[in-house]
């Protein structure tokens, strides 16, 4: 069997001290495989945010080990860290984190800017990666100047840009009205079937985790094994 893109193992995360301590992860370990889509489902406080930060390098857990395809995170050098959080993981957040006065294409080309790419490949990327998005008109726009679903796609523009391995969303479609959000879980979902990208999405919504290939309930900051993925129904018309 192929090793996991990432393997959380029995992993564990704590904020605070003393009387003011929060176990936010009481151990959890989690494959996840190239290409698949999942679903990492809890209430508010759940620690499925956490989960997702954790994978995605962002934060680091107390105990537990977490394996990067087979390797131990914590022997990987702060430059190959941020390396893959910047090239082989795209990030989509309920806040879009756009900077509202500069335009849509700096928005987008910022992880290229980061990563020293030149300034003509970054252009000709940032644009290629908004017009999959249907926005290259709106590439000089100010991110201001956006509606909330053009702000959301920008920010999937901003993901794919460094063509990532990996695509984490955490509450992707929380600030957007019904049907804004059924287009941007359609894009997600594509790009997941399409291009193959594995794509872990943090969510409350049931009928978006239902999209997903695999559901994991995080409940107390453990996996709620008592919920069966079969619980869900696919809402109609969904993928499978």
């Amino acid at each position: 069997m192929t090793v996991p893109v990432l393997s959380a193992q029995n992993i564990g995360k704590s904020y605070g001290s003393g009387a003011n301590r929060f176990d936010a992860l009481k151990g959890v370990s989690v494959d996840i495989r190239a290409g698949e889509s999942v679903a990492i489902v809890g209430k508010s406080g759940s620690g499925k945010s956490t989960l997702m930060h954790l994978l995605a390098l962002l934060d680091d857990p107390d105990s537990g080990a977490l394996l990067v395809e087979g390797t131990d995170a914590k022997k990987l050098k702060g430059k190959e860290v941020n390396r893959l959080r910047n090239q082989d993981f795209g990030f989509v957040f309920q806040q879009f984190f756009l900077t509202a006065n500069a335009s849509v294409l700096e928005n987008v080309v910022l992880p290229l800017k980061i990563a020293g790419v030149d300034p003509k490949e970054r252009k000709a990327r940032g644009m290629e990666a908004l017009e999959q998005l249907e926005l290259a008109d709106k590439a000089k726009s100010k991110a201001m100047n956006l509606s909330g679903g053009q702000k959301q796609r920008a920010v999937i523009a901003r993901a794919l840009v460094n063509n990532p391995k990996v695509i984490f969303a955490d509450e992707p479609t929380g600030n957007l009205d019904t049907a804004t959000g059924a287009v941007v879980e359609d894009i997600l979902f594509s790009l997941n079937k399409d291009k193959g990208i594995t794509l872990i999405i943090v969510t409350h919504d049931i009928d978006l985790a239902a999209r997903c290939d695999r559901q994991i309930f995080i409940r107390d900051g453990l996996e709620d094994v008592t919920r069966s993925p079969e619980a869900i129904a696919k809402p109609a018309g969904a993928h499978s």
